[in-house]
């Protein structure tokens, strides 16, 4: 059986790939392959890939392994889903459907919360234009007569003072004569 896989090459952290046609019972170090279709330099994103010869492969029964097909899947020399390259173990399976699930739990009591804080909202909104509406109809009939009533008031205040003021000059006036006359 053939496979289309990556034959690692290049120095310590600076990867390079071959993309080559190998039988799949050959151990990917042997060094032993069929034919070699293209590279791929992860590090600069480089890839060139012979379409025609990876093609024929293809068709003669060479199947690509999961990160050369999604690489041809993104270069679109063939058509397809791509395929998950990372298999999660079932311990980090369930962690991640853990996360979810408090995420989504998470999600929905904000969700209820930031309702219910619109609900009460609109339900002060409506009390305060109640409470406005219930101010307007009852202020006019109150203000109108202590208007009225407030004027007279302050005018008879300033009235009664001066006449007080007038009266303590008129006593002043001949306490202080005597005053001047003992001097």
């Amino acid at each position: 059986m053939l496979k289309i896989r990556f034959f690692r090459t290049g120095r310590k952290h600076q990867p390079f790939y071959r993309i080559r046609v190998v039988n799949k019972n050959n151990p990917p170090a042997s060094g032993r392959f069929i034919a070699d279709v293209g590279f791929y330099n992860p590090l600069t994103k480089d890839c060139e890939i012979d379409k025609e010869k990876t093609l024929k492969w293809i068709g003669n029964g060479a199947k690509p392994s999961d990160r050369v097909n999604n690489l041809l899947i993104e270069k679109k020399i063939i058509e397809g889903e791509k395929k998950q390259v990372v298999s999660l173990t079932n311990k980090r399976k369930e962690k991640m459907s853990k996360k979810a699930e408090e995420k989504k739990s998470a999600e929905e009591a904000s969700e209820v919360k930031e309702e219910a804080k619109e609900e009460a909202s609109e339900e002060e909104v409506v009390e305060k234009e109640e409470k406005v509406e219930e101010a307007k109809e009852e202020e006019p009939k109150e203000e109108a007569p202590e208007t009225k009533e407030k004027p007279e008031e302050v005018e008879e205040v300033k009235e009664d003072k001066p006449e007080k003021e007038e009266v303590a000059k008129k006593e002043d006036k001949p306490a202080e004569k005597a005053e001047e006359k003992k001097k």
